[in-house]
């Protein structure tokens, strides 16, 4: 079946535009496509290979070396064969792939045996000179990002296994989709791409009836509505070819150059990549404009594309762009006597058109800041925003687990360090070369050994035991009831909460997040790895209304129940938060005493959220029941911690 034609996909000029530039310019350094399921986000890309020019490579090289200049270290090498012509690949890249699918592996029984280096390729030696797509790039073990960004930047994959390394080219365009509703990248994976687009539906109905009309006869006839696009889609391929090689010839002056560095700096990106990809974006949508030296709109068009995901100050703040600011920055550093192309957006003949090219919208976003005071409602709850986040202190789950890579609790893991070693039909992962060799020496002269090497078999195999960390479940039961709000302490309640949050982050933790008052519980956020989300509800909770917390508990009980069902790897962290009272319902003390008795063998701790000279102790109770650490409001912070360590050792003295 022929794949749904690029020129056919309806909308979504800034996406069309990135992927056209890093198609032109692959040292953009690819495409981050951010946006809500259902956007044919994926479609758009896999779409796109076919626009690529073929390429020339060596037949029988592994590796797609050009003949014109082969890799000098590929494994396959030297080159002598005739050169063939053959498409552009596009890789997927599938979430839950291993390491040495990505990268390549080395067969270390014939190593041993035989002495010989035998590299089998993975998919970045298949990506070479093409297209690599991640989808839902956000789900992806963060050692392979950091391995395919390592290559992306570096043009070069290498295996290094039991002392042996071997390294090839890997230059490709690396293209990531990703919803940010099911968590996001860490901000130093998210700069490493070139550029980012954020994509959404039409809300306009004649649009969005184009893109099921559209869809509905690609699927009754995909050959027929493939053949209606086709020239469409030959005539951009023939732009793309003809930008390619008008590419290495334009100009980027000084000037542009400055009116760069401005922009950057009015932005307060990070470090120098920023400039460098906004300077390869102008230059690669001048060659796609068909211009010969970099204009005043090839900066602006790069810099919405290059900036709004490097200019995030914290992980829960959302990525965009200033238009206001974006335009000063320009004005500022526009040199005397403007041309003809840098009269600013939409400016007579000079705006953007479609001859040019797909353009962006302008429209990108802007940073939006919550509203901290807090308003009560016409229902008589109130609204309390949440204060500044501190540095949380570190809670762990219990034991030794088996779960996700992550940085919180102790667990056997693929990396870390090496605690012992077990045979292949207990766990794989990392052969231990030692512990193999001494499995194999003594049956040597059994199984007729006569020369170099050793005679090995699959049970001699020895795989490392690593102890490393690994991410949790984090789920937040939260007081929202009258109590906590009248007596003004929400604030700071939500200030912890989102701490231990920005922790989670971190620790690459997945959280869910459970409120009770006004004689309900509900799952305000099922558990996710998109810890923004469960910032953006915890500072839009209202609070009000008697306190259920039988409620609250028993609706944390039966989600750590369905957890347990749909991810079992993943040990939980029951953090209650809650002054202890129970108001709602008759026997609400007694029943709330009963739910706690459910939580057995669950990590938990009680944050006490009970403040003033006269206290009833009545979460410190909970915590008892619950077999929980308990932990008061101000102790939440790693700071207090430590302040109050060095103030008992000054007693001591």
């Amino acid at each position: 079946m022929r794949p749904y034609p690029f020129t056919a996909v309806v909308g979504m000029p800034d996406l069309r535009l990135a992927l056209v530039l890093s198609a032109i310019s692959p040292a953009i350094g690819g495409v981050l496509v951010r946006g809500e399921k259902g956007t044919a986000k994926s479609t758009m890309v896999r779409a796109l290979a076919g626009l690529l020019p073929e390429v020339e490579v060596v037949r029988g090289c592994r590796f797609s070396c050009d003949p014109a200049a082969p890799d000098p270290a590929c494994p396959d090498g030297p080159h002598d064969g005739p050169a063939v012509q053959r498409p552009a690949r596009l890789v997927e890249l599938p979430v839950g792939a291993a390491e040495d699918r990505v990268v390549g592996s080395l067969n270390l029984e014939r190593a041993l045996a035989e002495g010989v280096t035998d590299y089998q390729p993975g998919l970045l030696a298949a990506a070479h000179r093409g297209l690599l797509y991640v989808d839902e790039v956000n789900l992806l073990h963060d050692h392979l990002v950091d391995t395919l960004l390592d290559a992306a930047a570096m043009g070069r994959a290498t295996v290094e296994r039991e002392g042996v390394s071997v390294s090839h080219a890997a230059r490709f365009v690396l293209i990531g989709t990703m919803n940010p509703e099911e968590g996001e990248l860490r901000p130093q994976l998210l700069d490493r791409f070139g550029l980012t687009v954020e994509v959404a539906s039409s809300r306009d109905p004649e649009l969005r009836a184009e893109v099921v009309r559209r869809r509905l006869a690609y699927e009754a006839d995909p050959d027929s509505f493939a053949a209606r696009y086709s020239a469409e889609d030959a005539e951009l391929a023939k732009e793309i070819q003809a930008a390619q090689e008008l590419l290495p010839s334009v100009v980027l002056t000084d000037e542009a150059l400055r009116q760069i560095a401005e922009v950057c700096a009015s932005f307060e990106v990070d470090g120098m990549r920023a400039d460098i990809v906004t300077a390869r974006t102008a230059v690669a949508h001048a060659a796609w404009s068909g211009r010969a030296e970099v204009s005043t709109e090839d900066i602006r068009v790069a810099a919405r594309l290059a900036l709004p995901h490097r200019r995030r100050r914290n992980p829960f703040d959302a990525p965009g762009i200033d238009e206001e600011q974006l335009e000063q920055a320009l004005q500022d550093a526009e040199p005397e006597g403007p041309g003809p192309d840098d009269d600013g957006p939409g400016s007579g003949s000079d705006a953007p058109s479609s001859e040019d090219g797909p353009q962006p919208d302008g429209d990108q976003g802007h940073q939006r800041q919550p509203d901290a005071g807090g308003q009560p409602s016409d229902s008589g709850t109130q609204h309390a925003g949440a204060g500044k986040p501190y540095r949380a202190r570190l809670f762990k789950v219990a034991g030794v687990g088996e779960g996700e890579r992550g940085r919180r609790s102790k667990a056997i893991t693929d990396s870390g360090r090496t605690v012992g070693v077990q045979p292949s039909s207990v766990r794989e992962g990392k052969p231990h070369l030692v512990a193999t060799l001494r499995a194999a020496a003594p049956h040597q002269r059994g199984r007729g050994r006569g020369g170099a090497g050793l005679v090995l078999r699959k049970g001699d195999l020895r795989y490392a035991l690593r102890e490393g960390n690994e991410g949790n479940l984090v789920l937040f039961c939260v007081d929202a009831s009258g109590s906590m709000g009248a007596r003004a302490r929400m604030r700071e309640v939500k200030a912890a909460v989102l701490s231990l949050l920005l922790d989670a982050y971190q620790r690459r933790d997945k959280v869910g997040l459970v409120t009770f008052r006004a004689g309900a519980a509900e799952l305000s956020l099922p558990p996710t790895i998109s810890v923004e989300a469960a910032a953006s509800r915890l500072e839009a909770l209202p609070t009000g209304g008697r306190t259920p917390l039988a409620e609250g508990l028993l609706e944390a009980a039966r989600v750590l129940r369905v957890e347990s069902i749909r991810d079992p790897r993943r040990r939980p962290l029951l953090v209650v938060v809650t002054d202890g009272r129970a108001t709602s319902g008759p026997d609400a003390v007694r029943r709330a005493q009963a739910a706690a008795g459910l939580f057995e063998g669950v990590t938990s701790l009680v944050m006490d959220c009970e403040t003033g000279r006269m206290r009833l102790g009545l979460a410190a109770e909970l915590a008892e029941h619950l077999g929980a650490e308990h932990v008061p409001l101000g102790e939440v912070a790693a700071d207090s911690l430590a302040g109050e360590v060095k103030s008992r050792l000054r007693r001591a003295a």
